[in-house]
């Protein structure tokens, strides 16, 4: 061969071995980097090709696949009463990606999860389509429409959970939006999202789940906890020595009172009627850094906590001066709590003091409804000991027996709770936001526990907005469709 042809076939050789190697590169080094990229439409396009596996609660699909008109995204996501779901469910928009748990178990939804391969195989065999596998949630049906009904055309959240396992039983927000109204790439399905995101009233915002709030009141029972635990408080009968007025530490200014009869109010008196002064000036006496420990362990200041859906971190300020704790420790400062975090607050006093870990899916199925995986109850932490657990019951089923939470009452059930008006914007500008926790008390111990955030009460005259008056009986009515579930 001449030097010519050799050096024309040396130079062929490196262009066929430098196309070798950028196709190696590209099939397997950044195979999956291009398979998801969002410039990828082939992804979508096969995303949307077959049938979704379904979301489930009680036995039942709350999701669905519609069949359209559209060239390549052939099904597109539908939702059955879609805005009392969707904090539960999230969206599948052919156009604006997913959320919660339709993202986050997309691989089962789709039948992508390798866990499916078999199946897939086997269709590819048999010309069956390929379908997708299901999620069983641990909702309750009617819990969830007491919560969202119960909310109506309020502002605000409700979360429910089994104490005895961490199942979530409720999870609702308002307003509240349908994920089925932009699930395609139409114009109209444009323009809803557009409007959707230009609501100043957020209505695509979980508020169960990543809205903080300031607890108010309902944070005593944290307090009246910590006081048991770090042995402030003894007895809960026995006076205390709060003065009237309290001053805030640090401060010349008084702790306000709504009630009267809290000077040495005992902490079961306290609990009934609410008294900031008396757990202002225990959470002085239990310190800022025993107040911190025992709100960590009821799950503040932890930013991992999922369900599997990752709820905001509620958070207990670990800096603050003695003044700030002292203000704190009745849910107002720099103390911020989710729906979810008060529910868990509840859930693990009703359960004698153990806090299990919440979660929302029960297992994974697939399209055979062979079980894929299982959600096992898992104990998240102890924050306080099974006597003082028993003590704080006492005290708030006497919150409901003879104090702010009558209109919680629930006949022939023992039901415990507490009340909360939290203050909101600067000096108490704007309207408050009305709390309510709570637990429903069986022979066979307690099959749930709620919290209730009534954000934007409009309509209600200010003097009237009160978490006894307000969130109090949106409690009791998911509390009853629970038990109703549970005969």
């Amino acid at each position: 061969m001449n030097k010519p042809l050799r050096r024309i076939a040396i130079f062929c050789g490196l262009l066929v071995l430098a196309l070798l190697i950028r196709d190696n590169w590209l099939q397997y080094v950044r195979a999956e980097e291009l398979s998801s990229h969002k410039s990828n439409k082939r992804v979508q396009i096969e995303r949307y090709a077959s049938e979704s596996g379904n979301i489930i609660v009680d036995g039942k699909p709350i999701t669905g696949s519609k069949l359209t008109d559209d060239t390549y995204f052939k099904y597109k996501r539908t939702h059955t009463d879609g805005p009392m779901w969707a904090p539960v469910t999230g969206y599948a928009s052919q156009a604006f990606g997913s959320s919660q748990i339709e993202y986050l178990e997309d691989d089962i939804l789709s039948g992508n999860d390798d866990r499916l391969f078999f199946d897939r195989t086997m269709a590819m065999f048999t010309g069956e389509k390929k379908k997708g596998g299901n999620v069983v949630t641990t909702l309750n049906g009617k819990a969830q429409k007491a919560a969202f009904e119960g909310l109506g055309n309020k502002k605000g959240a409700v979360a429910a959970i089994d104490p005895r396992t961490g199942k979530i039983l409720a999870l609702a927000s308002t307003p509240s939006y349908d994920p089925s109204s932009f699930a395609g790439r139409t114009d109209k399905d444009g323009k809803a999202w557009q409007t959707l995101n230009a609501d100043k009233d957020k209505p695509m915002l979980n508020r169960a789940l990543r809205e903080t709030y300031p607890p108010g009141s309902t944070f005593k029972a944290v307090t009246a906890a910590a006081a048991l635990e770090h042995g402030v408080v003894k007895n809960i009968d026995a006076p205390t020595d709060t003065p009237e007025p309290y001053l805030i530490p640090l401060s010349s200014t008084p702790m306000k009172n709504q009630h009267s009869g809290c000077e040495k109010a005992s902490l079961n008196e306290a609990l009934k009627v609410s008294c900031n002064s008396v757990f202002a000036n225990l959470g002085d006496k239990v310190g800022r850094d025993n107040m911190v420990e025992t709100a960590e362990k009821f799950g503040f200041n932890d930013p991992k906590i999922f369900t599997p859906v990752r709820a905001s971190a509620s958070v207990y300020n670990k800096e603050m001066d003695r003044g700030g704790n002292a203000q704190s420790a009745i849910g107002q400062f720099d103390t911020r709590a989710t729906p979810l975090q008060m529910a868990m607050v509840t859930a693990a006093i009703a359960n004698d003091g153990k806090l299990m870990k919440p979660y929302m899916i029960d297992k994974l199925e697939a399209p055979n409804l062979d079980v894929l995986e299982r959600t096992e109850p898992e104990e998240m932490s102890q924050p306080l000991s099974e006597e003082n657990a028993q003590l704080v019951q006492q005290m708030m089923e006497n919150v409901v027996e003879k104090g702010t939470g009558t209109n919680a009452k629930i006949d022939g059930v023992t039901v415990g709770g507490k009340t909360g008006t939290a203050q909101h914007g600067e000096n108490n500008s704007e309207r408050p936001y009305a709390w309510f926790i709570s637990y429903a008390k069986t022979d066979q111990g307690s099959p749930v526990a709620v919290a209730v955030v009534v954000e934007d009460s409009s309509g209600t005259a200010r003097d009237d907005i009160s978490g006894g008056g307000l969130a109090a009986p949106i409690a009791k009515k998911v509390m009853e469709a629970v038990l109703d579930g549970n005969q």
